[in-house]
């Protein structure tokens, strides 16, 4: 492997773990992954003439340290600096020599002294790598207003002395449900790009099911977390689905089966019943098993709609989500017929939060064509289309407007 092939792989494979070890003590994201940088960059230029080493992350974090090592004898003075260096100088002692520090790293980023907005940019990039330009795409941002938060986030866990560990029990539920809400967030980004085309963010999918198994590994009696990770494998099973092969879109009810992965599916079923056992539901575990059910329509004619309904019902009991009102509604249309879920839509109608959702509109105008309300129907397609920015989902509620009697 050529010297910069070998620096991409160790990147990938280990970038978040050597900048959580090299901040865990420092609390210096910032510094540890500048030192990073100029480890990266004196391997480019000593590795093709001296030869990759045997063990690239270990030479990476040899050299990162000896940057961190003069940094810090340049700012700080006195005992803390004598105790920072002293720990750089030996770290901790491990098998392979670099204790894995990153799900500490994610909860010192999802800490309540950080801004919720950017918890879930600050994994990214410090976790994963990604540069705020790319960070600053998957989230709508300008990225000088995501490099100043992301700076003002780092700046914070320094001044702070916000520490790398994973909490104890009593902290735990209000940590852990900030760094689940931001890994999903993560997925949500990646899953939006269907067709894969927008390459800053293609794998930021599989980057938040990375983390997701990070954070069930480490924390297996935490049912949500395993929740997640459920949720998270059964929408990713389906990704060859979303799209035709000219490329056009194709919703969930008629994507075909075979092309969903078994194996994915079958791995989410089983964490879901390990959560299940626990005896303790939250969210991430009923939109799982919403996925779940959603699943039958590989040995049926279709999903188990009332099972859907059940859970759509209990998942908006606990959140109040409108979105999780809206897809009981579309779940009491397949149920019960289209009255049924045209009134629970008219309930919704006053919710703000739903005026400029494109789903509601597009739920609206389908149950309203299959009533018989067909003027009222297309009115509610344009709304819809106007309000995508998918042209291949454009062209669907296009089609299906166009499709309308009359």
């Amino acid at each position: 492997m050529s010297a910069a092939g070998a620096a991409e792989a160790a990147a990938r494979r280990s970038y978040g773990k050597l900048v959580a070890f090299l901040a865990a003590r420092t609390r210096d994201v910032a510094g540890a992954e500048d030192a990073l940088s100029e480890a990266f960059t004196a391997a480019l230029t000593d590795w093709p003439a001296a030869g990759v080493p045997a063990n690239p992350e270990a030479w990476l974090l040899t050299v990162a340290r000896r940057r961190m090592v003069d940094a810090i004898r340049s700012r700080v003075q006195g005992e803390a600096a004598a105790d920072m260096l002293q720990w750089l100088a030996h770290g901790e002692p491990e098998e392979d020599g670099l204790p894995d520090r990153r799900l500490e790293l994610l909860f010192a980023c999802a800490h309540p002294g950080i801004e919720p907005a950017v918890r879930a940019p600050l994994m990214l990039q410090a976790v994963l790598g990604f540069d705020a330009a790319t960070i600053a795409s998957a989230f709508l941002v300008a990225p000088s207003a995501m490099r100043q938060r992301l700076v003002r986030a780092k700046a914070k866990i320094r001044q702070a002395g916000i520490p790398f560990h994973v909490p104890g029990h009593a902290e735990l539920p209000a940590r852990l449900a900030s760094v689940l809400e931001a890994i999903y967030a993560v997925y949500a980004e990646g899953w939006a790009d269907a067709a894969g085309s927008d390459a800053r963010r293609r794998n930021l999918a599989e980057e938040a099911i990375w983390l997701g198994r990070l954070t069930a590994a480490l924390l297996p009696e935490e049912p949500e977390a395993l929740g997640l990770l459920a949720l998270m494998l059964h929408a990713h099973a389906r990704r060859r689905a979303r799209r035709d092969a000219q490329g056009e879109y194709v919703p969930l009810a008629l994507q075909d089966t075979s092309l969903w992965e078994a194996g994915m599916i079958d791995e989410a079923e089983q964490l879901l019943q390990r959560a299940s056992q626990m005896q303790a539901p939250g969210r991430f575990q009923l939109e799982a098993a919403v996925q779940s059910a959603h699943c039958v329509r590989r040995r049926a004619d279709r999903a188990d709609w009332e099972a859907i309904c059940v859970l759509y019902e209990a998942l908006h009991a606990m959140t109040g989500s409108p979105v999780a009102a809206l897809n009981l509604a579309v779940a009491l249309a397949e149920a019960r017929g289209p009255r049924d879920g045209l009134a629970a839509l008219e309930k919704l109608s006053v919710e703000k939060r739903l005026a400029d959702y494109q789903p509601y509109w597009a739920a609206r105008a389908e149950l309203l064509a299959r009533s018989g309300a067909q003027e009222a129907a297309r009115s509610a397609y344009r709304r819809a289309i106007g309000l995508e920015s998918d042209p291949a989902v454009r062209r669907f509620l296009q089609r299906r407007m166009e499709g309308l009697a009359g």
